[in-house]
């Protein structure tokens, strides 16, 4: 399920570090790059070849797109290191410094330094369009007793399955896996769709890509109204290394400059994007 899946499991949440001078400040130019950028001749991306929607050798991610647009606005070449999502990432990627950046990392995610948010967006409850779950938003809704949701294991929606005595009959799906091999978000959809299961929760970019996709018709509800922790509702940054304060920067000014054009690229990956008042959002045209 990628990086970010499991931060969110370990994680809550902190404050976002905004920087106001920084985002009236804009980008600046390749020519002056700023001083603790390891290499200022291209934009380098540590990434996992095969974790979509996010990102994948081809280029087809949401945060390969969000990265050519800062290549583009920089004014450097892109350059890849892949390397999967699982135990080692940082130290081998970052930490070794053959990168500069990873497109995305939850707010408080240790051991990176988190931009500013660039975008919002929660676990999301999916059920079929003309099934009888339609209209539920939370995991409370009496009308979930007795039914078989999917969940993927260790992750905080599992959490708040068990407070609501819902998990006796859920159906877990694995969360370390290789994602060259195995799908379990697409698993997970195929299940919904023939009826193996009567919902599943999947994190909101991840479920609303791949509800898209689906055969079937769905809906996809951000569930924002659960109570107490943990929260199913995460900011996400670009991560970078811990003491790269002129790099954090410009890429918060980066952010500042083209939310626009980054919450129209996340809207055409179907990602469910809340404002801060955890509220949906419609990209501007």
């Amino acid at each position: 399920m990628g990086a970010l899946a499991r931060a969110a499991s370990r994680c809550l949440p902190a404050a976002a570090a905004g920087l106001l001078v920084v985002a009236l400040g804009g980008v600046t130019p390749a020519s002056a790059q700023v001083s603790d950028l390891v290499d200022r001749s291209t934009l380098r991306v540590c990434a996992d070849p095969a974790n979509m929607p996010f990102t994948n050798e081809e280029g087809e991610g949401f945060e390969n797109k969000i990265a050519e647009l800062l290549a583009k606005k920089l004014d450097l070449e892109l350059d890849y290191t892949w390397f999967p999502q699982a135990t080692g990432f940082y130290r081998k990627t970052l930490g070794s410094r053959v990168c500069d950046v990873v497109m995305g990392y939850v707010v408080g995610a240790d051991p990176v330094l988190n931009t500013n948010p660039y975008y919002q967006s929660a676990w999301v409850l999916i059920t079929r369009k003309d099934g009888d779950l339609a209209g539920v938003d939370t995991l409370e809704d009496p009308r979930l007793k007795g039914r078989h949701i999917g969940v993927v294991a260790g992750t905080p929606p599992a959490d708040l399955l068990a407070r609501n005595g819902l998990m006796g009959m859920a159906r877990p799906y694995s969360l370390m896996v290789d994602r060259r091999f195995d799908s379990p978000a697409e698993t997970m959809i195929a299940d919904i769709d023939d009826g193996t299961i009567d919902a599943g929760i999947l994190w909101g970019p991840i479920g609303g890509y791949f509800a898209k996709a689906s055969s079937e018709p769905l809906t996809v509800t951000p569930l924002v109204k659960e109570k107490g922790d943990p929260s199913l509702v995460y900011r996400i940054t670009f991560g970078i290394r811990p003491g790269e304060l002129n790099w954090k920067h410009q890429l918060n000014g980066f952010i500042a400059e083209e939310q626009g054009a980054i919450n129209r690229i996340l809207a055409e990956y179907g990602v469910p994007l809340l404002d801060a008042q955890n509220r949906p959002i419609e990209p501007a045209p």
